[in-house]
């Protein structure tokens, strides 16, 4: 058998990248025909992940005809003889190709001895991290709806100083393409291809839960669940919470799925019957995709979730009927939801310069933010339920008080692309900003955000998120070769400073009686501490996985 290569250019119409084409045309012996393929990858990762020389584009191709074989030759190069495939764009040794294709996880005690995160054998390649990241940081074309959405932004934001160390790497685990959601810190569900995968921190152990490739069909009766199911159903989008787990299609199906309260899946009390609880499909329109799903404390006592679809709707349903509560529509399609801590107010985001607050109960508007210059993607609230957060395709995070929404508490930039997740931590010191593709950014809340972290590595991120207790962050990385879930554990001397913090707060109350709030005299303490340790005590506090 006989492969060849032919590239092309694909220019996207939807938030993504430029991507190269890739056709395979596989030439089969006596008489077999020939097979044309198409696939696509990062111009910019060709070298890191095929070894292919300098190349040439010439074909032009849009981002909808190159969708349609997305999935297809996904599963059609995982079935391939792989050395074939990674010899085949370019004059790649055996030993070199070994040594990229065959990478293994990395520890936190290997990265501290200098290995790379996600294990890229930076010296066996003919570019240094340095001068790659250079590259990837003027070539990344962010996509934008608003011409120059992020270059307008530039005057409106403060440049805030990086340096913080407030999660250190803990594991890197060589995993697809994924969707991440932490129940526990050591407990991470993820999408991998067409299932729904388990991932313990602490045995190491990857598990199947659910497979969407096949039949997936509800194994109860509730009013408005499709009995038949769906098959082959594209995951778009994932939501873990407690024992719960919603999962999105591209046309917009909900599957619901629950665990029972040791973690291990159940079905209601069908522990014998395949399936899943409940199965409906939110439209039949043609733009039905849905964009994000949202687990959350009903005002009502229970648990809801909302979807929010293209179709310019945000749905939301109980999880005990699995009866669709309320339905509130838009005038453009919704790409993010988030839902208060006091589950009053809805954080609505989508294909319009405008971010919404509505009245959880009846849709109304309460209030417009303005400021972005371009589509939203992310929202999120912090804990004390008076500030929340957007991220948009013009770079930025945008931060709000609800007490005075004419204009946003500071405005964050990325460094390549739309700001796609925010997370806060449960104990709103903490805000995670991840961009598209090779930034995760962490700031001090506490320090007015004018302190951050920055996570630098290669790759689409595909998901990130907290643990309850907020002990790990784990980021999703999308590649076909450094495909990586990594793991940041906080560092011992931000729960060191935590606890005395605490420990003072408490001394304070038994003096005076009252409780104490967080404030500027918190970073002073903050300081004070970090002065005190040295660097040498900024460790990893658990070596729980060095084993794996």
């Amino acid at each position: 058998m006989q492969a060849g290569f032919f590239l092309g250019e694909m220019e996207p119409s939807a938030p993504l990248r430029k991507m190269i084409r890739v056709g395979r045309t596989i030439s089969f012996p006596k008489g077999g025909g020939t097979f044309f393929f198409n696939f696509f990858i990062d111009p910019l990762l060709i070298q890191l992940s095929l070894g292919f020389p300098k190349l040439e584009c010439k074909y032009i191709m849009s981002y909808q005809q190159g969708e349609d074989f997305y999935y297809m030759d996904e599963d059609f190069v995982d079935d391939m003889d792989e050395d074939n495939y990674g010899r085949a764009g370019g004059d790649v040794d055996a030993d070199e190709y070994d040594m990229l294709t065959k990478v293994t996880d990395t520890t936190s005690a290997q990265a501290r001895k200098g290995k790379d995160i996600q294990g890229i054998p930076w010296e066996r390649l003919n570019i240094t991290r340095e001068k790659y990241r250079l590259t990837r940081l003027e070539q990344y074309k962010n996509y934008e709806n608003m011409p120059s959405s992020g270059e307008a932004v530039d005057k409106e934001f403060k440049h805030i100083q990086k340096g913080g160390n407030y999660y250190e790497f803990f594991h890197n685990t060589r995993l697809l393409r994924n969707l991440v959601w932490a129940t526990s810190k050591h407990d991470v569900y993820l999408m991998s291809n067409y299932s729904v995968m388990h991932w313990s921190s602490l045995s190491c152990n990857l598990s199947e839960i659910l497979n969407f490739a096949g039949h997936v069909a509800p194994a109860e009766k509730h009013p408005g669940s499709l009995l038949e199911g769906f098959t082959q159903t594209q995951i778009s989008t994932l939501a873990v919470k407690d024992n719960f787990m919603v999962a999105g299609g591209f046309q917009g199906e909900l599957t619901f799925k629950g665990w029972n309260s040791c973690g291990f899946y159940v079905v209601n009390q069908h522990l014998d019957r395949k399936g899943v609880t409940f199965c409906t499909r939110t439209t039949y329109d043609d733009n039905a995709i849905t964009n994000a799903i949202e687990i959350y404390d009903s005002l009502r006592g229970g648990i809801n979730f909302m979807a929010s679809n293209n179709d310019c709707s945000v749905r939301e349903y109980d999880t005990e009927r699995f009866q669709l509560l309320n339905h509130f529509q838009f005038p453009w399609p919704v790409n993010h939801t988030s839902v208060s801590p006091d589950q009053r107010l809805i954080t609505v985001v989508g294909d319009d310069l405008d971010g919404l607050l509505v009245d959880s109960q009846n849709g109304k508007t309460v209030a417009t933010v303005v400021g972005h210059r371009d589509y939203s993607f992310a929202s999120a609230w912090h804990p004390d339920g008076r500030i929340f957060a957007t991220g948009n395709q013009d770079k930025t995070c945008r931060v709000w008080d609800i007490r005075n929404l004419s204009m946003p508490i500071v405005t964050l930039k990325g460094n390549l692309g739309a700001v796609q997740s925010i997370r806060f931590s449960s104990d709103g010191q903490f805000m995670v900003v991840a961009e598209p593709a090779d930034f995760v950014h962490v700031y001090n809340i506490r320090a007015g955000f004018q302190k951050r972290q920055e996570i630098d590595f290669f790759g689409e991120i595909s998901g990130v998120s907290l643990s309850p207790d907020d002990e790990s962050l784990y980021i999703g990385i999308w590649d076909r070769t450094y495909a990586s879930l990594l793991q940041y554990n906080k560092n011992t001397l931000m729960k060191r400073t935590s606890f005395l913090r605490g420990t003072r707060n408490s001394l304070k109350i038994l003096r005076s009686g009252k409780s104490s709030s967080s404030s500027v005299d918190d970073e002073a303490f903050n300081e004070d501490i970090l002065k005190q340790d040295s660097m040498d005590e900024v460790s990893q506090y658990s070596q729980a996985l060095s084993y794996c």
